[in-house]
């Protein structure tokens, strides 16, 4: 498998996306959010999102020209419109108000409106405890669950993320969908003519399946039953409901091209431990728990994979399987050799 810099890494993103029509704004900040997952080891929101990124600038459902702006404020709360660009440079914005709102107020709410796919969540939720804040992120996506009994598709995969800082070491990152597995795996087994486990996905009818085909067709289940279906509804709520964005179900699906403009919402939330019980404090508890997980052999804590991901990144580069660098080499007008 060919290995590429992070260096040519970025420059294949970034070209792709200027030639298919994205301002450098836009490139840049959208290189930086892929070429960050992948480096922590998150390929499925890494480099594979390029050509996916490049068709909806080039059908129009991303404006490669649009320049978020602040459409409401108050306090610590804050709301930037993406105007139906590619979601990154309007939560790059989100982030940093979510910083420093939160430094002066305590608590902070920034969304995000108008957006598109956000990807791996869990980087911005990282930099942010990095400065020593509590930091979650909610964002949901084009429709693929029910409700719990229902067949009809009306949320997303809906990730939640959130990062604890550490002292003296990388912050705790926790990072998943809610969905029982990820839309790709079924998607594989179709290409492979494989059946897929039960309790992944229903028909078009609503009957549970071993079929990858029917589930294409049907709907993905939420991870733990209906639990899980209740937390991707609370996720709905504060990604669309406080941002004013479309529904799940009002989304086209990602896999197609072409389709509506998503309008997603995404909603980003800090809190400096320092307004509450204080920064010794807090510290102290996550290391009492921190040191209660360790004495437990065997297990392993949210977020050290990514670490270790990210310095052999930065060391040694990205591999990237050769169908992917060789479409990307094209979309990119062969940059990098």
């Amino acid at each position: 498998m060919p290995r590429i810099t992070l260096a040519q890494a970025h420059l294949l993103v970034r070209k792709s996306l200027v030639d298919h029509g994205a301002s450098g704004i836009m490139a840049g900040a959208t290189s930086r959010a892929l070429v960050g997952a992948e480096a922590a080891g998150q390929a499925g929101h890494g480099l594979s999102r390029v050509p996916m990124y490049t068709g909806f600038l080039r059908t129009g459902r991303a404006d490669g020209k649009a320049q978020p702006v602040r459409v409401a404020e108050r306090g610590g709360a804050v709301l930037i419109d993406a105007r139906n660009g590619l979601a990154y440079p309007a939560l790059e914005i989100a982030e940093a108000e979510a910083g420093f709102r939160t430094k002066e107020h305590g608590i902070s709410v920034a969304g995000v409106t108008n957006s598109n796919h956000a990807g791996a969540m869990g980087l911005p939720v990282a930099r942010l405890a990095r400065e020593g804040l509590v930091a979650l992120a909610f964002t949901h996506a084009p429709a693929s669950m029910p409700m719990p009994g229902g067949k009809r598709p009306l949320f997303g995969t809906n990730p939640i993320a959130a990062a604890f800082p550490r002292r003296d070491a990388p912050p705790l990152v926790i990072d998943l969908a809610l969905s029982g597995v990820a839309r790709g795996k079924i998607l594989k087994a179709a290409q492979n003519n494989e059946p897929i486990p039960e309790g992944w996905a229903l028909d078009a009818e609503g009957n549970p399946t071993t079929d990858p085909h029917m589930a294409l067709e049907g709907t993905m289940l939420a991870v733990g039953g209906t639990k899980g279906a209740l937390l991707a509804m609370m996720v709905e709520l504060l990604s669309v409901a406080l941002t004013g964005a479309a529904l799940s179900f009002e989304a086209d699906s990602f896999f197609r091209e072409a389709g509506n403009q998503p309008r997603l919402g995404q909603v980003i939330m800090a809190i400096d431990p320092a307004a509450m019980a204080g920064q010794a404090a807090f510290l102290d508890r996550v290391e009492a728990l921190v040191e209660a997980i360790g004495g437990d052999e065997g297990v392993r804590l949210p977020g050290d994979r990514r670490w270790d991901a990210e310095h052999r990144a930065e060391a040694e580069g990205v591999d990237i399987p050769r169908p992917l660098l060789d479409q990307l080499q094209e979309l990119a007008g062969r940059v990098v050799a």
